[in-house]
């Protein structure tokens, strides 16, 4: 499913953290960050990607799940059953699941228009969260939805669904945190290529008309865990 204006992804992937940050460097330079990115109303086909590991091993279950944007609901779904490679590291969490996440992206047949991870893009020490990697090797628009912010301050948002204040490291603004729902804690939304932060965000609420999460999230996050448990016969 790499598009043809797609980076290559690496001939090997990376076996040491001064290998890793090497890609990264690159991967940074070549991310398109200066445009606004496909409208919620151009948008037919959404793609959300998720990591689901097993507990006490190296096994792990990627998950590509493309949503319709008018319905919100599952058109496609790609697993990968996989083992990672590369050991834990703060920062370089991208090259734990970026194999099987290009591989389960690879096999869907439908192009989706955006990319959504549970992760980062820019909102990341190095400007290169998951999402950045994954929108330059696919070529796609591709942002991070966050759980907790990973760098930066910020100011809690309003309480309403919509409100949101700047995520900031150092002199940078690198995302938003954003209100879902009313009264509940925000999600951390930060670009990863050739999207802007405002209809990122806008994508964001979209995705989201009833949960914290967006369902991109919540899909592949619920097809990688299921596929884990049959694979291992043990909960996640």
């Amino acid at each position: 499913m790499l598009t043809s204006g797609a980076a290559s992804p690496p001939d090997r992937w990376p076996s040491s953290v001064a290998e890793a940050f090497l890609i990264q460097e690159r991967l940074r330079g070549a991310a398109v960050l200066d445009v606004p990115g496909p409208s919620v109303g151009e948008v037919r086909w959404i793609a959300g990607v998720d990591v689901s590991y097993g507990k006490d091993s190296d096994q792990l279950v990627a998950a590509a799940v493309v949503l319709d944007t008018e319905t919100l609901d599952p058109v496609e779904v790609a697993v990968v059953d996989g083992v990672s490679t590369f050991p834990y590291t703060p920062g370089l969490l991208a090259f734990r699941e970026l194999p099987s996440v290009i591989e389960a992206l690879e096999k869907l047949t439908r192009t989706p228009d955006i990319v959504v991870c549970d992760g980062y893009g820019i909102a990341h020490p190095r400007r290169a969260g998951l999402a950045v990697h994954l929108g330059v090797l696919t070529g796609l628009p591709c942002f991070g939805v966050a759980k907790s912010p990973f760098t930066g301050t910020f100011q809690p948002p309003g309480p309403r669904r919509g409100d949101s204040t700047p995520l900031v490291d150092g002199d940078d603004i690198v995302g938003r945190a954003l209100r879902t729902q009313d009264g509940v804690k925000p999600v951390f939304v930060s670009v990863g290529n050739a999207m802007g932060i405002d209809r990122a965000c806008a994508h964001t609420l979209h995705l989201a008309p009833r949960y914290r999460l967006p369902e991109t999230t919540r899909w592949a996050d619920r097809v990688s865990r299921s596929r884990l448990r049959e694979r291992t016969g043990r909960p996640t």
